[in-house]
């Protein structure tokens, strides 16, 4: 628990640093003009597409007639933007983490083990394309299970619960492994990853939760319309912020844990060399 404590709050006080701010704006303008681009493509055409299944909708139907009768009918020009927005920000938020995974965290880790560890040894335990794949693997397995648990979101406890969840094991799988994989050998990360488990995966879900945060600021672009242009760029700006945070607190923890497995090698190796006493030592150390 010390441990993930002091990683936590490392990593809070690096995010004020100038240099973690400017590296969170450039995976900002990859991720706007990507979103601007799709926006400007096809927000029109799947506007009218939601509208579309909606009206044509009976359940939906009888629902709008119940809000005007509830004087509430405005809600329905506001419901085909939300239901884009609340779509299209899962694969927003999949897009930060793989640019903040790709660009940012190896040189976060740099830093972190330039001013903490420098005389950590790197190892070399996986290469960049490794890293890539990895993250391919991973994400393509979380998008499987944000498809999947879609119908699930409307049960009103689980929408809080599912998307962070699945976001957290993306987050765990992806930042621990690029924590590690300059200065940990093969074998190192996997007795990291086996050890610290339920750490490492308590912090990917609460990076989850917190990168969920920043959907209320881009929700609320569809209520007001004319901020959305400014309120979109600060939730991804946010969510990079968030993911910077995530891919410190990994950082300083895995490096952390990494120098400590070591030293505990280290000992290990120490005591298995010493040459134990022969019996004659010890019986003339026993006599007076």
């Amino acid at each position: 628990m010390s441990l993930l404590l002091d990683s936590f709050w490392r990593a809070a006080a690096y995010c004020l640093r100038p240099r973690v701010i400017v590296l969170s704006l450039l995976p900002l303008v990859l991720v706007i003009g990507l979103t601007v681009g799709l926006g400007y493509l096809f927000w029109d055409a799947a506007l009218d597409q939601v509208r579309l299944v909606l009206d044509s909708s009976t359940f939906v139907n009888n629902g709008w007639a119940w809000l005007d009768s509830m004087g509430l009918g405005r809600i329905k020009t506001v419901l085909a933007p939300l239901i884009i927005i609340f779509t299209v920000t899962p694969v927003i938020v999949v897009v930060s983490l793989l640019v903040v995974a790709l660009l940012m965290t190896p040189v976060l880790v740099q830093l972190v083990a330039l001013r903490r560890f420098p005389a950590l040894q790197e190892r070399n335990g996986a290469s960049f394309l490794h890293s890539v794949a990895w993250a391919l693997g991973s994400t393509a397995l979380a998008l499987v299970a944000l498809v999947i648990s879609i119908p699930l979101w409307f049960v009103p406890p689980l929408v809080l619960v599912l998307p962070p969840l699945i976001w957290g094991w993306l987050t765990y799988r992806v930042m621990a492994f690029d924590a590690m994989a300059a200065h940990a050998s093969v074998d190192e990360r996997r007795t990291i990853l086996r050890r610290h488990r339920p750490q490492l995966m308590g912090m990917g879900v609460l990076a989850g939760y917190l990168g969920a945060a920043p959907s209320l600021v881009w929700a609320s672009g569809a209520f007001f319309p004319p901020w959305f242009v400014f309120l979109a760029p600060l939730a991804i700006w946010i969510y990079t912020l968030v993911f910077a945070f995530s891919s410190l607190w990994f950082a300083h923890y895995c490096l952390a844990a990494l120098a400590n497995l070591r030293r505990e090698q280290g000992a290990s190796e120490v005591a298995a060399t010493t040459p134990l006493p022969e019996a004659s030592t010890l019986v003339s150390m026993e006599q007076p």
